[in-house]
């Protein structure tokens, strides 16, 4: 039996999405019910890609024990089904769980509400990735046509707060991985975001990684930072044009840092950069190919 739950939109959603008619989704906030696990989908506008296994496990384990607490937020689909609005963890470690009823909200919203709703409320959570609240953003303001202004009202954060998150999508894909996988902090992004020249960029960032560098540090590299390895060539004489070709393109071969030294003599040195041991490996991989 359906569960009754008197009260509205409630004060987070109702305030940052004022354009939705109340009328129209006040029956449908009221009431919490049970739905069938199985009939519940995945949420396209999920800002989150990728959920942390043992984390799942240990709130699968709580809701064997005390249940699902809290509960997710649907809308009703026309083929029967219910789609995800908010609470993607919570309904696959049920699944982990075995359950085969979740309480949820069931909410009317059209699929631009829905949408909304759905990234708002994901934006709002504190574990979420900066590239991933940075897309979250991107996808608000591509979808729904909306400002930097206006989706500044919308999740509570000053204009310059969603520009600084919008420009970390402008950053190499490299610099981008290493702020998601936590090897640097936003605040080292945005310095970096500074260093408009992609080999000089990429040659810092590997420095900051390998160094451990503080945030304070990394600003003062890239203040102070020595001429680059093309600007010394520059002073002692362009590379020929068979070495920059060839360097460009096992750059654009190998996906990774690639230097060639000469002197005027003809003697030099080729380097090439890696990340890891795995990076080596498909370096070397490549390069026997």
């Amino acid at each position: 039996m359906a569960k009754q739950k008197t009260g509205g939109l409630g004060r987070g959603l109702g305030s940052i999405l004022p354009d939705i008619d109340l009328e129209t989704v006040k029956p449908a906030v009221e009431t919490i019910t049970l739905v069938p696990v199985e009939k519940i989908v995945s949420n396209p506008f999920q800002p989150r890609k990728e959920f942390e296994k043992t984390a799942l496990e240990e709130l699968a384990q709580s809701i064997r024990q005390q249940g699902v607490i809290t509960p997710i937020t649907v809308r009703r689909m026309p083929d029967g089904n219910y789609q995800l609005i908010a609470g993607e963890r919570r309904w696959r470690a049920s699944q982990m769980a075995g359950l085969s009823e979740i309480p949820a909200y069931v909410r009317a919203a059209s699929d631009n509400q829905m949408m909304e709703m759905a990234l708002v409320e994901n934006i709002q959570r504190a574990d979420l990735g900066a590239i991933e609240v940075a897309l979250a953003y991107r996808q608000l303001i591509e979808e729904c046509q909306l400002t930097h202004e206006e989706l500044s009202e919308k999740v509570g954060k000053d204009r310059s707060t969603i520009t600084n998150y919008l420009r970390l999508l402008n950053l190499p894909a490299e610099t981008q991985l290493a702020l998601s996988q936590n090897k640097i902090s936003m605040a080292h992004a945005r310095a970096l975001a500074g260093v408009e020249d992609k080999q000089k960029h990429l040659e810092i960032l590997h420095t900051v990684i390998e160094r451990q560098l503080s945030v304070h540090d990394t600003e003062h590299l890239i203040k102070n930072d020595k001429p680059t390895v093309k600007n010394q060539q520059k002073k002692r004489g362009e590379l020929p044009t068979l070495h920059q070709s060839v360097q460009s393109r096992l750059k654009e071969r190998l996906q990774s840092v690639v230097e060639i030294k000469r002197s005027q003599r003809g003697k030099g040195t080729l380097t090439i950069s890696f990340n890891n041991d795995a990076d080596f490996e498909r370096i070397i991989a490549l390069l026997e190919k």
